[in-house]
């Protein structure tokens, strides 16, 4: 039994030298490898910022508003006899749109013109009795109160012409409004009346509605902005930029409708209100835009861009290079040795894909494109270097703001 114990004895002491010696080995080879290197630092694509001339815009929604609007209304009462266009077509000034019953007019220039030559004839005959009166009175055959009743019978005949001839001018006048024209270029309603209906004319508030006029070219585009950019532009103006609050000044703006990408549509400012709307805070802004086209109608909704500076050299970089730390925005540079560093930044307009970096970078850091999520301020990186992007499209130069109204 003795024997037998200590060989169990002897035969644990080995085992457990041998499970000694195989984990020191393991730790060893670990720690060889551990020694012989780690994993390689992240790649990343680094690039320069770009240097463009770019300016601020803000940008606004408003609506297109035609620049003229004409109720047509007949100025004469009578039975509509014809409607003479279709409803929503595009009319130009003097075109027929309607006409009314001409007969009873016709008849009454008629009548006029008939009391006309009644009036000439008369004074035909005053005016060779006043002439006859004239030698007689000097020839004491009649008296002088003969000769003033002749007298004021040949200014009566006068007086008389002239009122038919003003009654055969305001006949011939109603005889005209019968038929109504077009005040304007531009596009028709539809109809409000259909042949047949009794038409009440005049210059009262009872006449008739017939059909609305718009016109389409060009077309006026309103919209309203907040009196503190209305300060911001006034204090632009006095430093000698853009002068986007001046009445005069004709500032281009750039308009984009609600199914397009690019602002590619050009008007310029003609107005701006004279108060600031007390409910509101707001005040109100116009520009005129061509419409040759006709795409722009009134009612249509839009957003415009405005000149919120004067162009100057600025530094991008592409949009999906900025971080985010809670409400800072940041980059990461790669300095000499090959570190990657954090730098926090001020964002300014975005131009394409590029986004304009007011401050927190220089013009020779290289900023990581590519790779930002793999990679933790401080830690090394292998930086690949990308040439700079390419210069965006002539609708994308000028970069829309980020506010909205």
């Amino acid at each position: 039994m003795t024997r037998s114990n200590s060989s169990i004895g002897f035969t644990r002491a080995v085992s457990g030298w041998a499970v000694a010696i195989g984990l020191a080995t393991l730790v060893a080879s670990c720690g060889e490898q551990k020694q012989a290197g780690g994993p390689p630092p992240p790649a990343v694509t680094v690039a320069l910022p770009v240097k463009r001339t770019v300016s601020d815009f803000d940008e606004y929604v408003g609506r297109f508003t035609a620049i003229n609007s004409v109720e047509v209304r007949a100025r004469v009462s009578g039975y509509l006899d014809s409607v003479d266009f279709k409803d929503g077509q595009l009319v130009k000034q003097g075109d027929l749109l309607f006409t009314i019953d001409k007969r009873p007019f016709q008849n009454s220039v008629d009548q006029a013109r008939a009391t006309l030559t009644q009036a000439r004839s008369n004074l035909a005959f005053a005016e060779s009795d006043f002439q006859r009166g004239q030698q007689l009175v000097q020839d004491k055959t009649i008296t002088s109160q003969v000769f003033e009743q002749r007298s004021q019978a040949y200014r009566n005949a006068q007086a008389a012409v002239a009122g038919a001839e003003a009654a055969v001018k305001q006949a011939e006048l109603d005889l005209e409004f019968t038929e109504l024209r077009a005040p304007m270029a531009g596009r028709i309603g539809d109809r409000r009346v259909s042949p047949g209906n009794l038409v009440t004319g005049g210059s009262g508030g009872t006449t008739t509605l017939l059909a609305t006029v718009v016109s389409t070219d060009p077309i006026h585009f309103e919209f309203t902005f907040d009196e503190a950019s209305y300060l911001r532009y006034e204090r632009l103006a006095r430093t000698g930029q853009e002068d986007i609050t001046s009445r005069n000044a004709g500032v281009e703006v750039a308009l984009k409708l609600i199914d397009e990408k690019d602002f590619g549509h050009k008007g310029r400012m003609d107005f701006i209100d004279n108060v600031i709307d007390r409910a509101t805070g707001t005040i109100r802004g116009r520009a005129v835009v061509p419409n040759p086209n006709g795409v722009f109608t009134p009612g249509m909704f839009a957003r415009v861009r405005v000149p919120a500076s004067s162009p100057y050299e600025g530094l991008l970089v592409p949009d999906v290079a900025i971080g985010s730390e809670q409400v800072r925005k940041y980059v990461l540079v790669v300095d000499d040795t090959g570190t990657a560093r954090q730098k926090y930044v001020t964002l300014g307009q975005l131009v394409g894909d590029l986004r304009v970096i007011k401050e927190g970078v220089a013009a020779n850091d290289r900023v990581v494109i590519n790779g930002l999520a793999r990679v933790r301020p401080g830690q090394k990186v292998t930086a690949q270097e990308q040439q700079a992007a390419p210069k965006p499209s002539a609708a994308n130069t000028a970069a829309p703001a980020n506010k909205t109204d």
